[in-house]
């Protein structure tokens, strides 16, 4: 891992074209300053009580839905030495912490940024970039398992040259690994690396390019006496009173690329990334059900440990139509929590689960941006999985959703 690791961050770096949300609203020096955004969303779904990574799981009895997706308001101050951030989250589920971190930097150049608290995990392109500015209702499946979220509590050094590289932007976290919104339930501590490429003026200024790679080095504190390991053919259990008290280790690896391109049709975007390596789960239960088992841990896992290779990735295609306000969407991505066994494999009696289903989304859309405030998106996603031998995995479930979303930002 470690040579893989030091491969990744010296020749695949990543990067954030814009709007990152480890950042105050600006550096410009001033007090409070309060910004914000709401969505508000209309969704309907193919069926009733679906899972769905779509804004979360409908009701059991529901297959529309009114709902506020997000609302945002941020608060932050920047003087010359340092800065403090803090951001809340108001849904019809209640109020959430979201971001509270504090920066310290030089104090006439930014080449050095020391970032503590809580904060997006420094992980890929859309894992940081804010879903404000974001042309596609929610990230991707794979970076929705695996960072819940998106924030970790921590700390973190960037640096960012301001003169001769300041194309490359490097970051390092230490955070818990639980995610923001508990304590962490162990005592070890997760690592976080990023490595970033930017280049604006290519082209006489019409292309804009990065990419790069980023990497993950974390564990997962086992807390039974038995975990499992997948074989050719599903998954083996050991057993140890050793075992107790273990760690599994969650390690990933990612990198990306972004390509924006000013043409005489209208401004054409693309994205895509991908990310592979080891996710620490459970096996699929009542409790815990299908593909939650493969989601990170917020708390100690009670079960035994399923130890799964996996793979996601996605593409984002978004282009202007005739340089109007109007932006066609097209998006296509998968998540395979465990790339070592087939659909077919699963449910026959080699302990798999729910967990272990591979899923597909192709969504499509139109987002309409009336000036630099409000923003309507009509998007939908048709989500495929194969059929399996378990019971309620038989044929591709029912779970498509349409949304219509209605966005202020200010």
């Amino acid at each position: 891992m470690k040579n893989k690791l030091l491969l990744l961050l010296f020749a695949f770096p990543i990067i954030s074209f814009a709007q990152s949300n480890n950042m105050p609203s600006t550096y410009d020096v001033h007090d409070l300053k309060i910004t914000g955004y709401l969505q508000t969303q209309f969704q309907s779904a193919q069926s009733e009580g679906i899972q769905s990574f779509s804004g979360g799981d409908f009701s059991a009895n529901s297959k529309d839905r009114f709902m506020i997706r997000r609302g945002r308001l941020k608060i932050d101050r920047v003087d010359k030495y340092s800065s403090i951030v803090f951001q809340i989250d108001g849904t019809q589920n209640g109020v959430q912490l979201m971001d509270a971190f504090i920066q310290l930097y030089q104090p006439h150049t930014k080449n050095f940024v020391f970032t503590a608290g809580l904060f997006n995990r420094p992980f890929g392109h859309s894992v940081v970039y804010s879903s404000s500015y974001r042309d596609f209702p929610e990230r991707a499946r794979v970076f929705q398992t695996l960072m819940p979220r998106e924030r970790d509590i921590g700390a973190m050094l960037g640096y960012n040259p301001q003169k001769k590289f300041k194309f490359i932007t490097a970051e390092i976290a230490l955070v818990n690994g639980s995610g923001y919104s508990s304590r962490d339930y162990d005592s070890k501590k997760d690592i976080i690396g990023n490595l970033s490429f930017k280049f604006d003026s290519l082209a006489n200024g019409r292309l804009h390019l990065g990419f790069g790679g980023s990497v993950y080095s974390g564990h997962v504190r086992n807390n039974t006496d038995g975990y499992y390991t997948a074989n050719e053919n599903g998954f083996s259990r050991n057993t140890s009173p050793e075992n107790v008290g273990w760690y599994a280790k969650r390690e990933y690896l990612g990198a990306n690329l972004q390509l924006e391109y000013d043409n005489t049709f209208g401004k054409t975007i693309f994205k895509t990334e991908y990310v592979g390596g080891k996710q620490p789960g459970v096996g699929a239960s009542a409790n815990i059900t299908g593909p939650n088992a493969s989601q990170s841990f917020a708390q100690q896992p009670a079960t035994d440990l399923y130890l799964r290779s996996f793979s996601g990735y996605y593409f984002w295609l978004t282009q202007q139509i005739a340089k109007s306000k109007f932006t066609a969407l097209v998006a296509y991505d998968v998540y395979d929590p465990n790339s070592k066994v087939s659909e077919s494999q699963i449910g026959t009696g080699n302990n798999t689960t729910a967990g272990d289903i591979k899923f597909s989304t192709l969504g499509y859309g139109m987002t309409y941006v009336l000036n630099s405030r409000i923003k309507f998106t009509l998007y939908n996603e048709h989500v495929f999985n194969d059929k399996t031998s378990l019971p309620d995995y038989t044929a591709d479930l029912k779970d498509d959703v349409f949304t219509a979303r209605l966005q202020y930002r200010w």
